[in-house]
This record gives structure tokens, sequence and C-alpha cells, in this order.
């Protein structure tokens, strides 16, 4: 039995918590969590945490948005009630797909633009020269884009000088002795403009023709030299990876406990200690003591993202590994990118395993166990870290070419396992027991990452 411990277990997986204080001995903790009538959540602890290491459960599973608002508020609840330390336990972090944005070799947020943009013609962000590394020459500028410019200025000089009914004026001027200046914007050349009209009031009617001409060419230079940004162009995207750590550490939590984020980089959002679990011993544990003669079976990672994940099982098992390698193209007849779906590998005649880390709507693992099939596995299992299955996902799962799904229950898979026969579920509850039990006796966690 641990002692002068609290574990506190919110309402995202009472059955996870149950579990945990099983294997640490203690009973679970009394604490009150409804919501009044408007919404809000109401948190209430019913014993005393004052000097006690308070440890909370809550998975980011289900409804996010209010699992979140109720952690931190129950650890502002522990803080203000004199608690020695606070350590948010999350089997599943929640927001943990949205840790940073894509850049590009500009800066700015990959974005597809539509095809007919695609022309040298138009100016686009993508196509800014970058800023040159220091001891390297200077960059050559923007290839491909200021070509088309400078046709356009030139046409726009050769019509003018064509027109010889047209009079000098220094509208005329500007295109004639080069291209227009930065600051020769429409409102200055108006002014400037309508200066000779105002001093030659009395003159004849050859004149004001003259100042229609110029009034035209003004408006071509202002079409011609238009700024138009590439539509695809996202002007910002908010970073809730960054602002749910800095949530998680004003609200007062001193520790994080999770397992297998979805980006490793996340744990450098935080001024606080981050342990990120792995559930790559269970996996193994179960390929071992499951699978017969798995030595002969073939990972295989749905993506690239994953590709280091898979790896790491398949040589601590000894085992053959593949790649699935999805390429997007953009069709001609729409805007949608269309993800073509190659192996690199072989899985002819052999048992082919999955593995990733979540599976959400469950469309990754579903399309990559039918190209498995269709180059020749005998079966496709899918061992799965967090089984969210959101959706429309179990009914995937039921008619896809999946023979097995093996998740673990960082989040509550009952009613997956009531609409599923082919889930089968495997209990971390031990290993943030152990993890739980090891951080507040200060001993070291590193043996829950020996999975050799």
């Amino acid at each position: 039995m641990v002692r002068n411990i609290v574990v506190l277990g919110g309402s995202s997986h009472p059955q996870l918590n149950e579990t945990v204080c099983n294997h640490l001995g203690i009973p679970p903790s009394n604490i009150l969590l409804s919501k009044f009538a408007v919404g809000e959540t109401r948190v209430e602890i019913k014993e005393s945490v004052r000097g006690k290491d308070v440890y909370i459960l809550q998975s980011g599973g289900g409804k996010v948005n209010d699992h979140l608002m109720e952690l931190l508020i129950t650890i502002s609840a522990c803080k203000t009630a004199s608690a020695k330390q606070v350590t948010a336990v999350l089997p599943l972090f929640p927001y943990s797909r949205q840790s940073d944005l894509p850049y590009n070799k500009t800066g700015a947020p990959l974005a597809k633009a539509p095809t007919t943009f695609n022309k040298p013609d138009f100016y686009t962000f993508e196509s800014r020269p970058q800023t040159p590394h220091p001891h390297q020459p200077e960059s050559l500028g923007l290839n491909g884009v200021t070509d088309g410019l400078q046709k356009r200025f030139s046409k726009t000089r050769l019509d003018e000088s064509s027109s010889p009914s047209s009079p000098y004026t220094p509208q005329r001027a500007r295109f004639i002795n080069g291209t227009p200046k930065r600051s020769d914007t429409l409102d200055s050349q108006r002014s400037e403009s309508e200066a000779p009209e105002r001093e030659v009031s009395g003159s004849s009617l050859h004149n004001s023709h003259a100042n229609d001409d110029a009034q035209s060419v003004v408006s071509s230079s202002s079409k011609t030299s238009a700024f138009q940004p590439q539509p695809g162009y996202k002007q910002w995207v908010a970073q809730a990876g960054t602002l749910v750590a800095d949530l998680l550490t004003c609200a007062g939590a001193d520790h994080i406990i999770t397992m297998d984020l979805h980006d490793a980089q996340y744990q450098g959002f935080f001024d606080i200690p981050v342990d990120n679990l792995y559930a790559r011993p269970i996996l193994k544990k179960y390929i071992q003591y499951n699978i017969p003669d798995f030595k002969e079976a073939v990972i295989v990672s749905p993506d690239a993202g994953g590709a280091k994940r898979a790896t790491a099982i398949a040589d601590g098992l000894g085992m053959d590994f593949a790649l699935i390698h999805k390429e997007r193209r953009p069709t001609r007849i729409t805007d949608r990118q269309n993800a073509t779906m190659m192996l690199v590998g072989d899985v002819a005649s052999r048992l082919a395993i999955l593995v990733d880390d979540l599976a959400d709507t469950s469309n990754t693992i579903t399309r990559a166990a039918k190209l498995l099939k269709k180059e020749g596995a005998t079966a496709v299992y899918a061992l799965i870290t967090h089984g969210v299955l959101s959706g429309d996902a179990i009914d995937r799962i039921n008619a896809s070419a999946l023979d097995k799904v093996v998740v673990t229950n960082t989040v509550p898979q009952t009613e997956h396992r009531k609409r599923c026969p082919k889930l089968e579920v495997l209990d971390v509850g031990y290993t943030f027991a152990e993890a739980i039990r090891r951080v507040h006796h200060g001993e070291s966690i590193s043996v829950l990452f020996q999975y050799e």
C-alpha cells in the first residue's frame, strides 16, 4: 500500500482509474464531478489533499473539451487546497495531433492552391526568395516570376509608344523611362493628372481628351501591377498544442505522465517534467505470446510518420519490416488531392501486422489492410495504442479486410467491444500504476522504457 498519495479519477475513464487504484492498493478518492444546468463544470473534492501527492487521471477520448476543462478545474482545486504536488496522468493526451504547424521552406503554412494559379505569371507566397545563410552567396531572386511582370510592362510601353495621339504626360514618362515606382500609387498619379487641368481650365477640348487618355494609362498600369496573392494561403492557424501546454502549467500541474505522444516534440512545449510512456512492451509481448510463428510475420507501418515506431518493434523481435507510402497528387477534374498508397516490401503469403499510435476514423488502417490483402497477405492484424474509433470507425472496421484489431484501454473500449467482434483490448493500468508508484517514491521510471 502506498501512503500519502491521492488518486483522483476524472469522468473520462473510471474503469482505468479503478484498475490503477487496485494495483497501488489504495481506495479511489471521493470526488464529485457534475455540471450545472447552464453546462458549466463543477468539481468538489470530498477529502483532504493538504500536503499530499495528488495524481489526477483523465484521458483525452470522448468529449475532449469537457474532459480538458474538468482536468484544469480539478488541478486548480488541488493547488488551492494546498496539495504538495499535482501530477496530471493523461493516457491519451488531448490535442496531441495539433502540436505544431507544417511550414515549407519559405515559411508559409502548407496549403494547396487551385491549379489555375500555379502559373509563373502570378506572384505567390511560395515564390519569395530564401534568406541566404552565413558564408553563402545571395539567392537569385524570384525565379520565373519577374519575367512575366517584365513582359507585361514592356507590352504596355509598346502600346503607349505606338499611339501618336497621346500627349507627353508625367504618367507616360514613367512608362517610357522604365517601370512604375513603388511610391507611384493611384492617388498620387491622379493628383498629378488633375494639376494640368487646373492650369489650362480655359483651354481647348483637345486637352480634356489628353487628360482622359492619361487617366486610361493610369488605370491600365494599376491593373497591370495589381497584387494577386495565392488563394490557398492561410493567414494564421491557431497552435492549440502550445495553448494546452500553457493551460496545464498555469492551472498548477507540476508533472505530466502520458503515453505514446503523437509528436514527441510536444514535450518541449512544457516548462515542467513530462514522462512519455511507451505501449511498445505491451504490443511486443502480445506478438510473442499470441501470434504463432511470429518470426515469419511482417511488421508494416501504414504511413511514413510511424516508420520509426514500427521498425523499433521489428528490430526488437527480429522480424521483417514493410512500409506503405502515401503519395498525394492533385487530380485534373477537381482541386482535391487523392492519396495513392504504395507498398514498399514483401508481404506475399505472410501475416501482416499494422502498427500505429492512434486510430480515429480508421480510414488509414482499413485502406492499408485492403492494399496488403491485394498484395497477397494471408491475414492482417492492426496493433493500435489509442483506439479512439470515433464516428463510423467501427462500421468501417467490420466491413474492412482487417482480421483483428488490438488496442489498449487508454480510452474506454466497453462500447466498442460490443459493436466490433474483431476488437481485442490490452490493459495498460499496471504501466500507469507502476509509473505513479515510482514517481511518488522518487525512483527512476527508466525501467519502464527497457522493453528489450
